[in-house]
């Protein structure tokens, strides 16, 4: 697979790309909408409402707090995760900006 040249986009798109590739895969979406539903989460309680391994429950968490849209504290020996509400922000405007312009018009192909 080649490389996707990124220094040819502007910063904004290369934002909204990763942002995108966070949310890109349907167990991150479980996720977010589980943390959504419950307002914050032990990892042990992830994967039993999901079903997956422990590994690769990690996995997708370490991806979603990369891009800053989950923040973990240390409770004992679990770790709780919760939505970051400074970055669901951002990521709630930018998805905004991207489908804001499209107007459904009747010409259209």
């Amino acid at each position: 697979m080649g490389l996707t040249k990124a220094e040819i986009f502007t910063e904004k798109q290369n934002k909204l790309a990763q942002m995108m590739k966070a949310l890109a895969h349907p167990a991150r979406i479980a996720i977010i909408q589980h943390l959504l539903k419950a307002q914050a989460c032990i990892c042990g309680d992830l994967v039993e409402e999901l079903g997956l391994a422990q590994a690769t429950i990690s996995q997708h968490l370490k991806e979603l707090k990369t891009v800053g849209l989950i923040q973990g504290t240390i409770e004992g020996t679990s770790v709780c995760y919760c939505i970051d509400p400074k970055v669901w922000k951002q990521f709630r405007a930018a998805f905004d900006t991207f489908f804001e312009p499209y107007f459904n018009k009747d010409t259209c192909c």
